[in-house]
């Protein structure tokens, strides 16, 4: 099966902090690996791979269709949103979907 592949970038100094953070969320309902710098969940619409460097938060999230990949995005911009409020978060920097 082809799936589609996005990935978005949000620069924050926590950016460890919130991998972390999501990671340890999701984790209450799909199956979730994780360390300080990387982590992969198996979120419903598709699977999102989260990496953590010097001041990035890289997310990139994958779906069957352009209505699953919409539905991961959103997934992640949600949860992390409730997390990052405090640096005014609204959503990732999504570089577009690409077919893989």
């Amino acid at each position: 099966m082809t799936l589609l592949h996005d990935t978005g970038v949000f620069s924050t100094p926590k950016a460890s902090s919130y991998l972390q953070q999501l990671c340890k969320h999701f984790a209450h309902k799909v199956a979730v690996e994780y360390d300080t710098d990387l982590g992969r969940v198996a979120l419903p619409p598709g699977e999102a791979s989260l990496e953590a460097s010097d001041g990035l938060l890289t997310v990139t999230v994958s779906g069957a269709d352009p209505a699953a990949l919409e539905l991961a995005r959103n997934i992640v911009d949600s949860h992390l949103a409730r997390f990052a409020f405090r640096e005014g978060f609204e959503k990732m920097d999504w570089r577009g979907g690409k077919v893989a």
